[in-house]
């Protein structure tokens, strides 16, 4: 999630990178510029590890990685570091990775009523350059449903909204599950 714009000067990736790494917290970076990242509500954070949990069992013993929020996905080409709540990587390059991946196929973001907009907008345009991405997940936090944006063709996407009763499908890992394993346990605010 990001939030206000740190009060820094322009810097180039590799020192975005060199900067990053000094932080009390995390930052994303958008073309020279860092942002300072919020924080979530317990159930965007009780959704991320749930839905993650689920996705390394899912994927245990095979050669894809799932990724937590702590870890980096670089946009190449686009000047740009963010902090998906979960990524999954199936690309050998990504195996020795250490500050960051390149080559995810899933980009999963929880998503708050402060960075919806962003999330769906400017920030789903800049996870479209990334030609390894096959999916990119949109999961709601304030009540069960879930979007799935599925790469179709080159610059192409078809949208797929779940909602409570149904199952979901991901191809890029070929994984089914019903959309209440992803909500395990989430109460939602009944306001």
């Amino acid at each position: 999630m990001i939030a206000a714009l740190e009060q820094s000067p322009r810097c180039t990736p590799a020192e975005y990178l060199a900067w990053e790494e000094q932080q009390e917290f995390r930052h994303e970076y958008v073309d020279g510029e860092a942002y300072a990242m919020s924080g979530g509500t317990v159930n965007h954070g009780e959704i991320a590890m749930t839905f993650g949990f689920a996705l390394k069992g899912h994927l245990r013993g095979g050669s894809c990685r799932v990724l937590s929020s702590d870890v980096k996905v670089e946009v190449a080409g686009s000047n740009s570091f963010f902090y998906p709540d979960i990524s999954v990587t199936c690309d050998e390059k990504d195996r020795t990775a250490a500050q960051f991946i390149s080559y995810p196929c899933l980009i999963i973001e929880v998503l708050s009523p402060s960075t919806r907009t962003y999330d769906r907008g400017d920030k789903f345009k800049l996870y479209q350059k990334l030609s390894s991405l096959q999916e990119y997940v949109l999961v709601s936090s304030t009540e069960m449903e879930l979007d799935i944006f599925r790469r179709i063709g080159r610059n192409k996407w078809e949208l797929t909204t779940y909602k409570q009763g149904e199952m979901v499908t991901l191809t890029s890992i070929n994984f089914t599950f019903a959309i209440e394993q992803a909500y395990e346990d989430i109460i939602f605010d009944s306001i």
